[in-house]
This record gives structure tokens, C-alpha cells and sequence, in this order.
């Protein structure tokens, strides 16, 4: 018994897994899970990995109905070992016959470990989380493996739009537990549009009294008109910081955004009197889609102050390292015919009224710098910033790149910037994945399919000395056609988790036709976690 154990490892078939690990070699045999199962972990500050473990274990039990015991160490059969020699969030998982054990630095590292473990898995129930077991498995087993891995970028990201169209925290709850199966550790949440404000500041009630509602469900474009209907909905702060320990118990980091001075007509209507260039015109949350060129007046002192103080408020309910302003499709017209941002442009020594946008977030940069430590938010900005002269922003500014995303990603990167790369095409996944006629309408012409979402190739071409500033990869959806939380899942599935492999596994691994192949486990997850999603590319 000892010496099987210790059976020899070899390259066999590969476990479907995803993201693929960097490195993985199948063995014989397998460990078979008892219905007592000895667990064990090193002590860490706060107790975190034993956390980690103990959240494991319930939802194990929940699933199996079999138990995983608290034991010493040496009598453990499976064991999370703390190696500080391992990447932030690597992991080594080896299984034998006999034992289990998972090696990480860092918590993230074991939460991870054990995702994988859960694919590995004879059904995915235990991963969807599923109270009792809904297949025909009787016997809970691993495959003999030895997996070393880590991720290649440190930026796996996915951003969701809830100007346009509201779904509710329990929505965004189910979307973390996918992210986290995939390994994926950013949520950016688009939280605020011309078509409506989501998130509570509470020196301005305004903004969700009035900014969070407007008279159409449907979003106006071309033949379809506004419907009337009333519509709308918001997260307080209390919804909010909900959600951010959600997020933080799945290691995924939330970057909200508020975009201004574009995109930003809902907060004008809730506050015209100082945020319109034009006040004494009506303003109403928009009812439309496309960009607004109702902006916000950059250049009145009490808009720069609300734009501080709603800055102020959310350091204050997302403890998180990033924010994000937003900065794309910021019409200028109205600065141009607005008397004070004509002669604010001639105090800053300009004639072009992009600059007013970048004076707007230098006093808004220079307002989070003097902000303690802890309160403090590296900025990102979307492509369009680097369309205005930067310089005043120094290099403590990090550049999403979306249109052009490879060129625009270069660009920043020669100034000096991080970016994240996050291509309209494909990672647009709120777009039409198959030219299928049971797609749900949305943007595109099916184009982006899974295939060709997988086929990105991230920093391709970069030159090694600029490819320190690419901080990673992240898939974008935005919701002006996508009405409910079901469609935005269709189009998501299974489109996101081949940006989850672009994001983790390293390049010369990637492969389409391997992808497909382990994709098709998938299956069963989604279905048992209740997501739906396109399955066309499902056997």
C-alpha cells in the first residue's frame, strides 16, 4: 500500500481543467475521499488558510455528504503546506493515492489550489456549490497528479455595466462565484451612466432619488423608441460593502467606476444647477443609447468638489487598490460654448478643450495624494485619455486599453504607463457570440465567437522591455441591449472563461482545440450553478 503511494507519474490525459495550469503530469491510480478524511494546515497570520480550508470543508460536506476532519499534520490526507518560496498566487497540488497536498505562499495561492482540485473532481457539483450531489456519483476521487502553477498577468478582470440596465446584488453575486472558479481576481463595476447611477453617495441623495431612475426600460436605438416604462434601481452602501466581502472572500478585488465627466447625464440631471454646462435648460436621466453630450461642467469649482466628494465616499465602501473615472466618449461641444471653460482653458495655457478633462483629473489626482495612505486609489483611465497631453498626471496612472487596444496599450506603455488590455474585439463579450438565429439581440454579427475570443493572443509583439507595464487582461459587457440578468449570463458563458486562460495560463500552452476539448465539463457546472449560457460549442 506504501508503494502505491509513490506510483510513477506520467503524461496522460489531460484532466479538464481550466485555467490550464502552467505545468501538469497525470499519474496511476487515484485518492479516493473516505467518509472521514483527515485535513490539516499550517498556521498563518489570522489564521487565513485554515479559513480557506474550513470553507472547502463545509462546502464539501454540504455536497458529499462526507466529512473532512481537523488532524495533526502527519496523520492529515489533505494537507495545506505554506511554502513562502511560491509566487503570490502559485500553487503546487500533488496527489497520489494516498495524499493530497497543496503548497502556496499566500492564501489566494491554496483558495486557487482548491479550485482546481474541485475540477478534478468526478462531478463539478462540488464546485457549484450544490447542497446535495445530483449525479450518480458514489465515489468522491481524485486523479494522481502533480500540478505546479501560477498566473501569467496579475490583472484577470471582468467588467460589468449596470448603468445601462440594473440586475441586483444576488446577480452579482452568482457572476463572483464563477469568476472565482476561473481564477479570475477583478471585478470592475461600471456603476455609473447617462442612463442611470447605481451606487448610494450619501452627501448628494439626489443622485439615486433621481439619477437612478428614468422612463424606459428599453434603451432607444434606430427603430426601437423608449417604452415608457418606469425603470431603474441602485445599491446602498450597505448592498455595496455586502458585496465587497463577498468578493473578498473569492479573492477578487472590486474596481468601481464612476464616469466623468462623459457618461455622465444621469448625474447631471440629478444636479443641474452646478453640474450642466447649461443649467437653465431641462436635463433628464437619458433614455437613450450612444453617447450623451450632456457632460459635467469641469470647469465650476462645486463640480470638481462633488466629483472629490463622491470620491471620497467610495474609498470609504470599496477598500480596494484601484479606482476607476472612466474618461471615453467625452464630447466636448458644450465646454466649447461655456464662457467659463473658454477661459479656463486660456488660464491653462491650451487650445484644446481636452485638456479641460485632464486639469479635471489632475485636481482630482492631486485631491487622492493627499488622502492617508490607506485611503489612497491608483486611477485608471480608458484609452481616450491619452488623447489630451497626460503629462500633468505623471505616471502613477493606469491605462485601459479597449479601442485599438493593442496600439493604445503600446502607446501608454512608451509613456511610462501600466495598461490593461481589454479589446473591444473580441473581449467585448456582451456582443453576439454566433451568427446563430437563437442569439438574443445585442451588438455585432456574431464574429466574436468563443473561438475567436480564445485566439487573442495578449501582448503579442510587445518588446520585453515594455511588457512589465501590462498588468493583464480583462472582458468587458456592456448592457444598452441586454434587459436581464439571464441574457447577460448567455452571452458571459462560456466566453469568459477563455479570457480566464488567456489571463492565467501561459501562452505556449494555450491551444484552441485542448480548450474545447476540457470546455466541455463545463456543461454541468453551469447548469448545477444556475447560470445560463451559449451551448452551441457543447457536444
Amino acid at each position: 500500500m506504501l508503494a502505491a503511494c509513490f506510483l510513477p507519474v506520467s503524461a496522460q490525459t489531460t484532466p479538464s481543467v481550466i485555467p490550464l495550469p502552467s505545468q501538469m503530469q497525470t499519474g496511476l491510480g487515484e485518492f479516493q475521499f473516505q467518509n472521514k478524511t483527515k485535513i490539516a494546515a499550517d498556521a498563518y497570520p489570522g489564521d487565513s488558510i485554515w479559513w480557506v480550508l474550513d470553507r472547502f470543508a463545509r462546502q464539501f460536506g454540504e455536497t458529499t455528504g462526507l466529512k473532512l476532519v481537523k488532524s495533526k499534520p502527519s496523520k492529515a490526507a489533505l494537507y495545506l503546506k505554506h511554502n513562502p518560496t511560491l509566487a503570490a498566487e502559485g500553487y503546487r497540488l500533488d496527489v497520489n493515492p494516498c495524499k493530497v497536498v497543496i503548497e502556496a505562499a499566500r492564501p489566494a495561492g491554496f483558495f486557487y489550489a482548491l479550485q482546481t482540485l474541485q475540477q478534478l473532481l468526478p462531478s463539478r457539483a462540488v464546485m457549484a456549490g450544490a447542497k446535495t450531489c445530483c449525479t450518480a456519483t458514489t465515489q468522491w476521487t481524485l486523479p494522481s497528479v502533480s500540478i505546479t502553477d501560477a498566473p501569467r498577468f496579475g490583472w484577470r478582470g471582468f467588467m460589468l455595466d449596470e448603468g445601462r440596465h440594473f440586475y441586483g446584488k444576488e446577480e452579482i453575486k452568482k457572476l463572483l462565484d464563477v469568476m472565482a472558479a476561473y481564477k479570475l481576481n477583478r471585478f470592475h463595476w461600471h456603476l455609473t451612466e447617462d442612463q442611470g447611477w447605481r451606487i448610494e453617495i450619501k452627501k448628494y441623495p439626489k443622485l439615486t432619488e433621481v439619477g437612478a431612475w428614468r422612463d424606459s426600460k428599453v434603451l432607444g436605438w434606430g427603430d426601437v423608441k423608449p417604452d415608457g416604462q418606469r425603470y431603474g434601481g441602485f445599491y446602498t452602501q450597505e448592498d455595496a460593502r455586502e458585496i465587497v466581502q463577498y468578493a473578498r472572500d473569492r479573492f477578487i478585488e472590486i474596481v468601481p467606476e464612476v464616469d466623468i465627466p462623459g457618461h455622465s447625464q444621469a448625474a447631471v440631471a440629478s444636479y443641474p444647477e452646478f453640474l450642466a454646462c447649461d443649467s437653465h435648460n431641462p436635463h433628464e436621466v437619458w433614455l437613450w443609447q450612444g453617447v450623451s453630450t450632456d457632460v459635467i461642467n469641469v470647469s465650476n469649482p462645486q463640480a470638481v468638489q462633488f466629483a472629490k466628494d463622491v470620491i471620497d465616499e467610495l474609498t470609504e465602501v470599496f477598500p480596494f487598490g484601484y479606482l476607476h473615472l472612466g474618461g471615453d466618449e467625452c464630447p466636448t461641444q458644450k465646454w466649447e460654448q461655456n464662457p467659463v471653460c473658454q477661459q479656463q482653458l486660456k488660464t491653462i495655457g491650451s487650445k484644446n478643450y481636452r485638456d479641460l478633462q485632464i486639469n479635471f483629473y489632475r485636481q482630482l489626482q492631486e485631491h487622492m495624494a493627499a488622502k492617508p495612505a490607506d485611503k489612497q486609489r491608483h486611477l485608471i483611465f480608458w484609452n481616450e485619455v491619452l488623447h489630451g497631453n497626460t503629462a500633468p498626471l505623471g505616471k502613477d496612472i493606469t491605462i485601459m486599453a479597449w479601442v485599438g487596444a493593442d496600439g493604445a496599450a503600446r502607446d501608454a506603455a512608451q509613456r511610462g504607463l501600466n495598461t490593461i488590455l481589454s479589446p473591444q474585439i473580441p473581449y467585448y463579450i456582451n456582443r453576439r457570440q454566433s451568427n446563430l438565429p437563437t442569439e438574443p439581440r445585442s451588438q455585432g454579427n456574431g464574429s466574436e465567437t468563443v473561438e475567436a475570443v480564445y485566439n487573442y493572443v495578449p501582448m503579442n509583439g510587445v518588446p520585453a522591455e515594455l511588457q512589465p507595464r501590462y498588468l493583464g487582461v480583462q472582458a468587458n459587457f456592456w448592457t444598452e441591449w441586454v434587459e436581464d440578468a439571464a441574457t447577460v449570463q448567455y452571452l458571459m458563458f462560456p466566453r469568459l472563461a477563455a479570457v480566464a486562460e488567456a489571463g492565467w495560463t501561459p501562452q505556449e500552452r494555450r491551444a484552441y482545440p485542448d480548450f474545447l476539448k476540457r470546455l466541455q465539463a463545463e456543461d454541468e457546472y453551469y447548469m448545477l450553478r444556475g447560470v445560463k449560457y451559449g451551448k452551441h460549442v457543447f457536444k
